[in-house]
């Protein structure tokens, strides 16, 4: 029986359930797929209005704004790049059933902090550690 046949809809995850048990898995696995599909849609919609918007504009002022506007665009898109490739590296922890498990302590990560940032690798404490550790590094 597949995972998705017994979820129901307004299913959340709850701390008083197994941990990553087959309904949380399944919660969070279509929560990723989601917000991939959700993100490849919008970076098809800037491709084609990239391709329908190169016009020529008389005016320089008006050029330069549309060329801001593009870059400001395709900066977004790059971002949304790097968090495909973060959504599909946690598809694959997903179906390894490392998903959910701080890489750094190897404990379970929150679930509250998982349903806010579902490609998150490390609990809320090793992260805070990790960015004091990295502050300190910079500040050298």
């Amino acid at each position: 029986m597949k995972a998705e046949s017994f979820l129901p809809d307004d299913y959340h995850p709850a701390e008083d359930e197994p941990f990553m048990n087959e309904r949380q898995t399944e919660y969070f696995r279509r929560k990723l797929l989601n917000w991939r599909d959700e993100l490849l849609s919008d970076s098809k919609d800037t491709i084609e209005g990239l391709q329908d918007g190169t016009r020529n504009i008389p005016d320089v002022a008006d050029r330069a704004s549309e060329e801001t506007d593009r870059a400001l665009e395709l900066r977004t898109r790059d971002r949304q790049r790097k968090l495909i490739s973060k959504i599909d590296a946690a598809l694959r922890r997903v179906d390894e059933g490392e998903f959910g498990y701080c890489d750094e302590t190897g404990e379970p990560i929150s679930l509250k902090r998982l349903d806010a940032r579902p490609i998150a690798t490390m609990s809320l404490e090793a992260q805070e550690r990790h960015e004091r550790r990295e502050k300190v590094h910079r500040d050298d």
